[in-house]
């Protein structure tokens, strides 16, 4: 007796128990997606996105306004890390809303369970699918802000984790511990010799923001002024690249 479908039947059973067993991306306790696309049926002015996490969307707002008759600022701010396919599916998800002349991107202040040479091998793809998905878009690569304190041992002066969801849910407190600014430079170096490679110009908000421990709200986060500051840089650096009217 011949059975012909057992043969699929078994291979559909060993890849599905195969990907039952798999363990996911070491993700943080609490992750988080931001999405803002805004004046989604004009097409009167160039379109903006701000890619990036919680610091992205605190100066989207200002960005927005800076702009406001130059170009539609839409945000995607996530707490997903590079190498997590979830990030890459976000990303393909906003990009195929609309289509995007200038698209302005950090990541690099999540996923500190994560190794700086896990961070160098994700980056690729990430810069893939964006390529994919806005092939016509000009890019901005933003280098992450730095720290208050540079401490590896910033969880003594962190929030609860109940303070950091409403912070902007940055990262595990447990993270925290491994946050310094050493880390944040290494992985700045990875991503600038990236986009120096690819041609892509380089918003630094890490040498803005460096040295300024009074524009700090918290560890990481900013007060308006800190903000204000990173949105005036952002939104000049955004009109360079905004296509001609």
């Amino acid at each position: 007796m011949k059975y012909p479908l057992l043969l699929p039947l078994l291979s559909a059973l060993f890849i599905f128990k195969a990907a039952a067993v798999t363990p996911p991306p070491a993700r943080e306790n609490i992750e988080w997606c931001d999405v803002r696309i805004t004046h989604t049926n004009e097409n009167k002015l160039p379109r903006v996105l701000l890619l990036g996490d919680s610091i992205t969307s605190n100066y989207f707002g200002p960005v927005e306004k800076r702009l406001a008759d130059k170009a539609y600022v839409n945000r995607l701010a996530t707490s997903a890390f590079l190498s997590d396919p979830v990030l890459l599916a976000q990303i393909a998800m906003v990009l195929d809303m609309a289509r995007y002349d200038v698209i302005h991107f950090n990541n690099g202040m999540h996923g500190w369970q994560h190794s700086e040479e896990e961070y160098r091998n994700a980056f690729p793809a990430v810069l893939a699918t964006i390529r994919q998905h806005a092939p016509n878009a000009k890019l901005i690569w933003a280098s992450t802000t730095s720290l208050k304190i540079d401490t590896a041992a910033a969880s003594a002066s962190a929030p609860s984790e109940a303070g950091a969801a409403d912070a902007g849910k940055l990262m595990l407190q447990a993270d925290l511990r491994q946050v310094s600014d050493a880390r944040i430079v290494a992985r700045n170096a990875i991503a600038a010799a990236i986009m120096q490679r690819e041609n892509i110009p380089v918003d630094d908000l890490h040498a803005l923001t460096l040295g300024h421990p009074e524009l700090h709200s918290d560890n990481v986060h900013f007060k308006s002024a800190g903000t204000d500051l990173q949105a005036e840089q952002v939104s000049n650096e955004i009109l360079k690249q905004l296509p001609p009217r």
